[in-house]
């Protein structure tokens, strides 16, 4: 008989390890419930001026449009931000920040290349970044708010992504969207 080496044994031991999840990935923590609020008493809203009041709020707080789409009554907005003295507090547990970073490469085709490159410090003129991303969706007379956080450090690298859809926010935007319906109302 033959033997079979410890390495596909191993493998096929954790092959059968593998587990089905037991439910669908979610926002956590999951929309505050202040993130859906009726924009029409009677249901009956025009999904339009509603969208059209939604895109006037976002653009005074600073977002720039991404998408929109009148029909489905959907809009996508975000807003950057530098983070100045943003510290990633797991920046050195993986040898990110430290410094120094050396890069190197080995190629065959047609001739041999050995390729090494390196660099010093923090990457200067480039800030940690803080993108914020709103998407809301106007419909049947209700209006539902999305919202996350990603922060990137100096080099671009993604290290903290949240949904950000609560209380707050939601609120904020609520008092904001029903004084813009109103004073277009009284007009």
């Amino acid at each position: 008989m033959k033997a079979i080496p410890l390495s596909i044994t191993c493998l096929l031991a954790l092959a059968g390890c593998q587990t089905v999840p037991d439910r669908l990935p979610q926002a956590e923590p999951a929309p505050a419930a202040a993130c859906y609020f009726p924009t029409d008493p009677s249901g009956q809203g025009d999904t339009l001026s509603v969208v059209t009041d939604s895109i006037d709020v976002l653009e005074a707080w600073g977002f720039a449009l991404e998408t929109t789409d009148t029909e489905l009554g959907l809009v996508s907005a975000s807003r950057e931000q530098e983070l100045i003295g943003y510290y990633d507090r797991y920046d050195y547990d993986y040898g990110y920040g430290s410094g120094f970073r050396l890069f190197g490469g080995f190629g065959i085709g047609r001739g041999v290349g050995i390729g090494v490159g390196g660099s010093f410090g923090p990457a200067f003129g480039q800030q940690p970044v803080e993108v914020e991303r709103v998407s809301l969706l106007a419909r049947d007379g209700h209006l539902r708010i999305s919202r996350d956080i990603r922060r990137f450090d100096h080099l671009g690298e993604l290290r903290e992504s949240y949904s950000a859809s609560n209380d707050d926010f939601c609120r904020r935007f609520q008092e904001t969207f029903e004084q813009t319906t109103s004073t277009q109302g009284a007009s």
